[in-house]
């Protein structure tokens, strides 16, 4: 990078940094720390999650796992068509349950409906699978730096953590969701920047490069993935992805936190309404990015020459460094680093939210009545995750998937037996605690076996298997030992509709008919790209 990039970058973060300072000075509790005063608007929250799903590991990995993972391409569109679906069952499943919480924590409900132990369990898997990812999240970032920088990967890991972990502990929620937006405006605007560059350096004539047709074809309806090792196929995506994002964006407090953030459930529906609409734009630019590469690095032998041996990942921001112009590589790159940033210092916030509403409190209650000590022991609890995430980002660096497929790998294995558990309680009114419970660890359990001895069934369908057997397990187990409370059964979604019988009913909200709508809108779109792929290449 130049001088001028290296200010723009320094002057970038000490920018993002300030404002985490500016907005600290708002916080008076925990719940301002964890929620932001539960006064976030829908459009604010909707960027915000999205932000977190498709910046920077997005802009990093879908373009890579395009353009020279193997078995890849743009079928990785595919994992878009189940997003609307998913969060219709959101907005009318778990919303109106989540909104009757009093505390930060979503794993509040457990306790509500199957009790104590239940909500442990739960808690426990959350900080398991999403300190995982974190660690994940930030070897990316490390992974960018890596190329800026010229450093080894162990040190950006290092400078990273510390930086990242600063910002977090001083943020709070509220710097999270402001600092999403602008890195996401940022990112984007450069992505464009870098496909008009490519596209220039190619001299727009496409007739001489040859790319694989395979990669260029969007749905894959000739296999199935479940025993013919085949992953990416048109039924584990859209069926495995609607359990991933249902328990990604319903039931991670990662980001559930910030629906719960909105000043009531409308708007946390409005949220994940505008969530379903913002993202597949966002990933068809990036998949678009990743065919052009494709034909870059046939184009380009010198550039080619760099990635030779490295992990797919290296592929965009090798081209950003050498290709972009001067001033814009230091902005994009602080767009990297800031939106990297981003995901981290939530998944901290959400880990320490969890800490301090599940342990804590349950431990040592007193401290409840000390706003101020609540406060500060919720940043010291998140300097501490921090610290045990950085750890596992170097376990990470070792590995040679995609981070795109890490992550969502983690998500699924996890998501299903999550899932399961909160749809248990608002549907099913005889399944008991010991019942879910049990449920829960064979589901996971389920899974990784799945994982480790059956590996030509794609991990996409670890999410419905993960739940199915989570749920059946439940229901057996209960029958054999009920144990059902009337004070649990409040806590199913018929007992909370009860107390609001004046709310409108799903199936005459035009929100619904919007989302289903769009959903074959993506896929006719993903049709159509494909198709004028094929024509170009």
């Amino acid at each position: 990078m130049t001088h001028i990039d290296w200010i723009v970058l320094t002057t970038y973060l000490i920018g993002i940094i300030g404002l985490g300072v500016w907005l600290a000075r708002r916080q008076q509790s925990a719940d301002d720390y964890f929620l932001g005063g539960r006064k976030m608007g829908p459009t604010v929250v909707a960027i915000s999650l999205a932000a977190n799903q498709v910046s920077a590991i997005s802009l990093i990995s879908a373009p890579a796992f395009v353009a020279l993972k193997t078995g890849g391409g743009i079928k990785w569109l595919q994992f878009e068509f189940a997003v609307p679906v998913a969060m219709i069952a959101i907005m009318f499943l778990l919303a109106p349950v989540f909104r009757q919480l009093s505390g930060a924590s979503i794993y509040e409900y457990a306790e509500r409906r199957f009790g104590t132990g239940t909500r442990y369990t739960l808690s426990v898997l959350f900080m398991f699978s999403r300190g995982l990812s974190t660690s994940v999240i930030l070897y990316t970032s490390a992974l960018v730096l890596s190329v800026v920088l010229n450093l080894p990967i162990f040190t950006t890991m290092i400078i990273m953590a510390i930086v990242a972990i600063a910002y977090t502990t001083i943020g709070g929620i509220m710097a999270d969701v402001y600092s999403d937006i602008i890195q996401l405006i940022i990112l984007y605007g450069g992505v464009l920047v870098a496909l008009i560059v490519s596209i220039n350096i190619l001299g727009g004539d496409f007739t001489s490069i040859s790319i694989d047709p395979a990669r260029l074809n969007s749905i894959d309806f000739s296999h199935h993935g479940f025993g013919d090792g085949h992953t990416f196929a048109f039924w584990p995506m859209i069926i495995g992805c609607f359990f991933l994002y249902m328990g990604y964006y319903g039931c991670d407090q990662s980001q559930a936190q910030r629906l719960l953030a909105t000043p009531d459930k409308r708007q946390t529906q409005n949220a994940l309404m505008i969530n379903g609409l913002i993202r597949f734009p966002i990933v068809l630019t990036y998949i678009i990015f990743g065919v052009v590469l494709a034909a870059f690095v046939q184009n380009q032998p010198d550039f080619a020459a760099q990635l030779q041996g490295k992990n797919p990942d290296y592929l965009v921001p090798t081209f950003m460094i050498n290709y972009l112009p001067v001033g814009v590589v230091g902005l994009v790159m602080a767009g990297l680093f800031a939106a990297s940033m981003s995901s981290i210092d939530s998944a901290f916030n959400s880990l320490s939210a969890v800490t301090v509403s599940d342990f804590v409190l349950k431990f040592k209650p007193d401290i409840a009545q000390n706003q101020l000590k609540m406060l500060r022991l919720s940043k010291l609890i998140t300097l501490l995750w921090g610290i045990l995430s950085t750890g596992g980002a170097f376990f990470v660096a070792k590995s040679s998937s995609t981070v795109i497929e890490i992550v969502n790998m983690i998500g699924s294995a996890f998501s299903g037996p999550i899932l399961a558990t909160f749809l248990a309680g608002i549907l099913f009114r005889s399944i008991t605690g010991p019942g879910i419970i049990t449920g829960i660890i064979a589901g996971t359990a389920l899974n990784f076996f799945l994982g480790q001895y059956v590996p030509s069934i794609s991990w996409l369908w670890w999410g419905p298997i993960g739940f199915c057997a989570t749920l059946s397990i439940s229901l057996i187990y209960s029958k054999v030992s009920p144990t059902a409370s009337c004070i649990s059964e409040e806590w199913t979604l018929k007992g909370i509709l009860n107390k609001h019988p004046e709310k409108q009913s799903w199936l005459r909200d035009k929100r619904v008919y919007t989302l289903i709508a769009y959903t074959f809108v993506i896929i006719i779109v993903s049709i159509i790209v494909s198709r004028v792929l094929h024509s170009i290449f």
